[in-house]
């Protein structure tokens, strides 16, 4: 029973079919049959014809035989020989980033910040200084709240946001 390989997706099958053809179109360049190319690189004529066709059960080794056969193995060479990609990930992490934390961004100097117009700053101090102001509330002044509510016998004013 033969192994199962995994699926590809769609484009990168066509490349493998891309690949195929191209590997057809140097044998035939080179004025060799089917039959020639898969005797001289040991293998059945079928695995060949796979291998022209793309198809995905074919081993690497055998395309490398063919690639052999035709003199064009040293391109397996240029196969990620530049990775540029790679090389992102790679220098992205050389690069070290200092997380920029809430006290730090309220500390920028206006060289350091980014622009930012002057409407937008003033809002952002608002809002934080809103918050500070209006809803936090000390334990202390909790518990005198709690404790104004039992001494009344009723529950302690709701506190509305001004």
């Amino acid at each position: 029973m033969p192994r199962k390989t995994s699926p590809l997706l769609p484009a990168t099958e066509s490349l493998l079919t891309e690949f195929g053809d191209r590997l057809r179109l140097a044998r035939l360049r080179r004025k060799l049959t089917a039959a020639q190319v898969a005797e001289r690189a040991g293998m059945v004529p079928m695995t060949l014809r796979n291998l022209e066709r793309g198809n995905t059960g074919v081993t690497l080794g055998a395309c490398l035989a063919v690639m052999q056969v035709l003199g064009v193995e040293q391109d397996l060479n240029l196969l990620l020989k530049d990775d540029p990609f790679g090389r992102q990930l790679q220098d992205a992490t050389l690069i070290p980033r200092k997380p920029i934390s809430r006290n730090s961004r309220s500390k920028r100097t206006p060289s350091s910040a980014p622009s930012e117009s002057p409407s937008l700053k003033s809002e952002e101090t608002d809002t934080e200084s809103d918050w500070a102001r209006d809803d936090f509330l000390s334990a202390g002044s909790l518990a005198s709240l709690l404790q104004e509510g039992e001494d009344t016998g009723k529950k302690p004013p709701k506190r509305t946001k001004k």
